[in-house]
């Protein structure tokens, strides 16, 4: 979800640079497709939510998997493992729009990949938030997890047929979320190197939201008969701006710890000594995404909008920290900037200006304790334009501002804060002046 985007194959290029083996993507875009095609990458591809109710038709369903799955399955062609229908459809904030739907579309994608002969190799499987199962206010601890009472029913008959077909129970899991949502949150329970106030259930000491987590999910399948079930963590991750939680110190020491945690296949309380399979969220950052869960939404990548890294990371877990490897042969815009034009003097027009340019433009990175927030009033007027200068292209129009603006070639960041050169590719987006940014669907806080 971003206003430029860098190329398929550059992104494929870095995946394979970084030693990264297994990739979920969040539809199944053909120029996605092709750049993966023969990198031995395994892929998880997406039907979006807005697609489920068309998926309810079985004819639909196999003409899907016919031009998104079977097409690409020959020598050399895209390792497909699962499908993933939808994405977090039983969001609470979704008001049931896709509870009645998920299931159908569920089986007759299954169904069609068993008909067209691959099932056996590739299963369907649907990403949920891991508010679809909590714990009673009365007993919040992982043994009493249950799934939600208004969709436990349809709960049992969902991972009844993961169990039915083999296919695992996909879950997503943020612990930065945790943080974010509750002020009393202990800090330290957010990451993996220990707590001075663990939560004890039946002797068991949890030191970590993230194994909490998946522990709930474990006790809700055992009450469900399917305590057994597989389980892949579709998404998990730490932004790097947009919040006071979210920078990269923090988001090093999280990773650090998780990736540490994966290698030594320690598991869980309830599921000790097992090789967990998680995806990490989420490679760059995108500047278009929608801001409605938090201003942080546009900065989960572990790369840069441009793909360069932005901490040290050891995929492997070994303890061998060192920089990732950055996407390479990467086309920038010319080297130019839209500043605040220190001439400027009518002044009682600055902060419309700015409020069009951030409307239009991702400022995330000015907000309260983030990257840019120490700039003054003037510079965090030239980072708006920038934002809106580079998001439009750098269309000479863009940089006006009632006068406001001028275009300049000298580099105008300030310490921590980067005011961005937009990335040139073939798959640029180009937009009109007054375009409207792409939304994504909410996340659930």
């Amino acid at each position: 979800m971003a206003t430029h985007r860098l190329p398929p194959k550059t992104i494929a290029q870095l995946l394979q640079d970084n030693g990264i083996k297994k990739v979920k993507i969040f539809d199944a875009d053909p120029s996605s497709m092709s750049a993966l095609a023969g990198t031995g990458i395994e892929v998880m591809i997406a039907i979006p939510n807005d697609m489920l109710a068309k998926m309810n038709d079985y004819d639909a369903a196999k003409q899907w998997v016919k031009k998104n799955v079977t097409r690409y399955n020959f020598n050399d062609g895209v390792d497909i493992k699962y499908v993933a229908v939808g994405n977090e459809p039983f969001l609470k904030s979704y008001n049931d729009s896709f509870t009645n739907i998920t299931f159908p579309a569920l089986k007759n994608i299954q169904n069609a990949l068993n008909e067209a002969g691959i099932g056996d190799a590739i299963k369907a499987t649907v990403p949920l938030n891991a508010d679809v199962y909590d714990s009673p206010a009365s007993n919040p601890v992982p043994s009493a997890g249950d799934f939600r009472a208004d969709i436990r029913d349809l709960m049992a008959q969902i991972v009844e047929f993961f169990s039915l077909n083999g296919a695992p129970f996909t879950v997503n899991i943020y612990p930065f979320l945790s943080l974010y949502g509750n002020s009393d949150f202990p800090i330290d329970f957010a990451f993996f190197d220990g707590t001075s106030a663990p939560v004890v259930d039946n002797g068991v000491a949890y030191t970590n939201v993230f194994d909490a987590n998946f522990d709930t999910l474990v006790s809700a399948l055992r009450k469900a008969g399917f305590g057994d079930l597989p389980i892949v963590v579709g998404e998990v991750g730490w932004p790097t701006d947009g919040d006071v939680n979210a920078n990269v110190a923090m988001a090093e020491r999280f990773f650090g710890g998780l990736l540490k945690r994966l290698a030594a296949k320690s598991g869980t309380p309830l599921r000790p000594n097992m090789e967990m399979q998680v995806y990490l969220f989420g490679l760059v950052d995108e500047d278009a995404k929608s801001v409605a869960p938090g201003n942080f939404e546009r900065h989960w990548g572990l790369f840069t909008y441009d793909g360069r890294p932005k901490f040290a990371v050891d995929f492997s877990g070994q303890g061998q920290n060192g920089m990732p490897v950055g996407a390479k042969g990467v086309q920038y815009l010319p080297t130019r900037w839209c500043a605040l034009n220190p001439a400027a003097t009518d002044l009682g027009k600055l902060a419309d200006n700015v409020n069009f340019a951030c409307t239009y433009a991702d400022c995330t990175a000015l907000g309260g304790g983030c990257s840019c927030d120490a700039l003054d009033a003037s510079g965090k007027a030239s980072y708006a334009f920038n934002a809106y200068f580079q998001a439009q292209s750098q269309n000479g129009e863009s940089c006006y501002f009632q006068g406001l603006a001028m275009v300049t070639t000298q580099n105008i960041s300030q310490g921590s804060c980067n005011f961005t050169i937009q990335i040139a590719s073939s798959a640029e987006m180009v937009l009109p002046l007054f375009f409207i940014p792409l939304l994504n669907s909410p996340r659930l806080v």
